[in-house]
């Protein structure tokens, strides 16, 4: 497990990971969500709703 990270970082955890780790790990609980049913896939109401929201929120930090 290569640490690419710079500075006082652990060699434990999920963020001291490399990317490539993270992204596997990542996606294993992804499939399983889908095979279990519980994973939420959005509508095109619901996207639209969140990209609203979003640039509202970035508005107000201008």
């Amino acid at each position: 497990m290569a640490n690419k990270q710079k500075g006082n970082t652990s060699n434990r955890g999920f963020a001291s990971m490399d990317a490539d780790e993270q992204r596997e790990i990542a996606s294993k609980g992804g499939r399983a969500a889908h095979q279990k049913g519980t994973a939420h896939e959005f509508n095109s109401r619901e996207a639209a709703e969140a990209g609203r929201k979003g640039g509202k929120a970035r508005a107000n930090r201008r």
